[in-house]
């Protein structure tokens, strides 16, 4: 059956939205999706975002009916507004974040870890669990509102950042799956989309806005993370078209760290009254300060906001303790402690103070914003050794809707570039919703045909290859990596990896370890490294399975070549192909403990 929309989903580590528009006309009508859900107990409103917040209720209180939603009755959980709510009062019971964990290689997704540092006797859940929640969520609210075309049977585009490696968008792939998209959904890159947004936004004039060699840089700072990306525009067959070129690490930083910086700052201001906050009211200062952050900040916004939180000591039950916060003092100290000006050789901070450190997400160490931009721009510079200077800049994420953010950037960026300063690329109003609407737009035009970003993948992917040697007490041998996929591959691509046989273990239990680079855009399939610097390459996730042993040899050793296929869903196999018999032996780029053998 013929699609009848497609649908644009923002999986945000903060908020979700979907979009959508009809595939039956001439051209694209996105429209935004209504999403009903409680933003109380037994009180289901409809917003156009989806708070990525999951509150995990007892059984007792599902049983209440407290709730029910239109589309399921007898829940024990709540997602979206409700549940961002609760995570002030009852932190213990709500997930936030999934996203982030989803791409936490260090710790198993599939585990039920969920909220993390929760008490034992609290229900826990996995990432993908989470994750796969949220998605069920707007399924069901899709299918209510369009029952003559249910999301399954639809075209599907669902958008991962830029800096998700082939795991973490494998693993969001599986939860989509569990959730009822369709399995042939897209996976699209959140920065991609807000372009694709823009070129919703100004039609075919962009033609008139880019010209051949410029760049163009997206700047996405969210609610917990920042990605960067640079797209180049060129020329092919006398038509201009857009490449993206490079994207930066998954930084843990975005509004957020933000909201954190500015509770802290108030939690001093309540301690010169005497008052010092336990955690139960420190973290509902948390989300009073986001509120306070997004009004201060606002173009018309106050020159001071009250703050207030709940009594705990025995002088002060019942009552309430309030604090001012003035608009120069947050922007001070958000502007310049995220936004700082610096120079364009700058690096942001690596350095930790202690060796031992909590099995938590990864945070950055460094909050400026602008020194992870200038070491990314570093990274992708000339030949010459200088930063890529780009043409115009897109800016992408809730955070910009404060326009001291982005004009602190953009004058960071001109004294960089004093000569040619990069001028910022108007077109995008509504942050909120712009990265689901670009996703629509995207779906509707690979269809349809229209303007598409090319790119392939967004890293050069390596498999660790252990060498051969003596045995030395303590040492273990050393480690080689060898391309299999290289940057840019395009998806609907194969190709074979040159390289001599190289020996696969299988009837017995073996790691195998992979790597990914988003610097060595120069790298193509087959050549193997010998030495690398830390930055250059990072290990993604280990696999360990037992892969099944081939009848035919009495060997658990078989020498193997290596196949390498991206599919058109953007899918990247690589498949082990045996030198000495018909043996072909499949490893995902993922955690997901299990290979086929054909």
């Amino acid at each position: 059956m013929p699609h009848k929309y497609t649908i644009g989903i923002d999986l945000g580590t903060t908020n979700c939205a979907v979009a959508y528009t009809a595939l039956d006309g001439e051209q694209p009508q996105v429209k935004l999706l209504p999403i009903p859900q409680l933003v109380a107990p037994a009180t289901v409103e409809s917003c156009n975002l989806l708070p990525s917040f999951l509150y995990l209720a007892s059984k007792q209180e599902g049983a209440t009916g407290a709730y029910d939603l239109p589309w399921s009755t007898g829940n024990d959980f709540a997602v979206g507004e409700m549940a961002r709510r609760q995570s002030a009062e009852l932190p213990d019971r709500t997930v936030g974040a999934a996203k982030s964990w989803l791409c936490h290689s260090r710790i198993d997704r599939h585990q039920a870890i969920l909220p993390w540092g929760a008490a034992d006797d609290v229900p826990k859940v996995s990432p993908v669990t989470a994750t796969r929640r949220y998605l069920e969520h707007l399924v069901a609210a899709w299918n209510q509102a369009h029952p003559e075309a249910p999301l399954s049977e639809q075209h599907v585009v669902l958008t991962v950042p830029a800096s998700f490696d082939a795991s973490a968008r494998e693993l969001t792939r599986e939860a989509a799956s569990a959730a009822g998209l369709p399995e042939d959904l897209v996976l699209l890159e959140e920065p991609q989309s807000a372009v694709y947004a823009w070129l919703t936004a100004i039609g075919d004039r962009w033609r008139k806005v880019l010209k051949v060699g410029e760049t163009l840089l997206v700047c996405d700072v969210g609610g917990g993370t920042t990605d960067l990306t640079l797209v180049g525009v060129s020329e092919e067959a006398g038509e201009l078209t857009l490449k993206r070129v490079a994207v930066g690490n998954h930084l843990l930083l975005g509004g957020d760290n933000m909201d954190i910086a500015l509770a802290h700052h108030v939690a001093g201001l309540f301690a010169k009254k005497g008052v010092n906050l336990d955690p139960w009211q420190s973290v509902s200062l948390w989300h009073s300060c986001r509120q306070a952050k997004e009004t201060l900040l606002a173009p018309q916004g106050p020159e001071k906001h009250s703050i207030s939180v709940l009594g705990r000591g025995s002088k002060l039950i019942g009552g309430t303790v309030t604090v001012e916060v003035s608009r120069e003092a947050a922007l001070q100290l958000l502007v310049d402690g995220f936004f700082p000006l610096c120079k364009s050789t700058d690096k942001p901070a690596r350095n930790r103070v202690s060796g031992f450190q909590e099995i938590g997400l990864p945070y950055e160490v460094d909050a400026g914003i602008t020194r992870h931009l200038a070491a990314f721009l570093q990274s992708h510079g000339t030949d010459e050794g200088g930063p890529v200077r780009p043409t115009y800049v897109l800016f992408n994420g809730g955070v910009y809707k404060a326009d001291s953010f982005r004009n602190q950037l953009m004058q960071t960026l001109g004294s960089w570039f004093p000569d040619q300063p990069p001028q910022l690329l108007e077109g995008i109003h509504d942050l909120d919703h712009s990265v689901a609407r670009g996703a629509a737009y995207y779906g509707w035009a690979k269809i349809k045909g229209g303007v598409r970003i090319r790119g392939g993948t967004a890293r050069s992917y390596y498999i660790g290859i252990e060498t051969s040697g003596l045995a030395i007490p303590g040492a273990a041998r050393p480690l080689r990596a060898l391309c299999v996929a290289p940057f840019g591959m395009e998806e609907g691509t194969e190709l074979e990896v040159p390289s001599d046989a190289i020996g696969l273990i299988v009837g017995q239990p073996a790691q195998f370890r992979f790597f990914s680079s988003s610097t060595r855009k120069e790298d193509q399939a087959g050549v193997r490294l010998q030495r690398w610097a830390d930055d250059e390459i990072v290990e993604t996730d280990s696999l360990e399975a037992t892969l099944p042993k081939d009848d035919s040899l009495d060997d658990h050793y078989v020498p193997v070549q290596f196949h390498a296929q991206l599919t058109e869903l953007g899918v990247l196999e690589l498949w082990c192909v045996s030198t000495r018999g018909s043996g072909r032996w499949k490893l995902e780029f993922s955690v997901r403990e299990d290979a086929d053998q054909s």
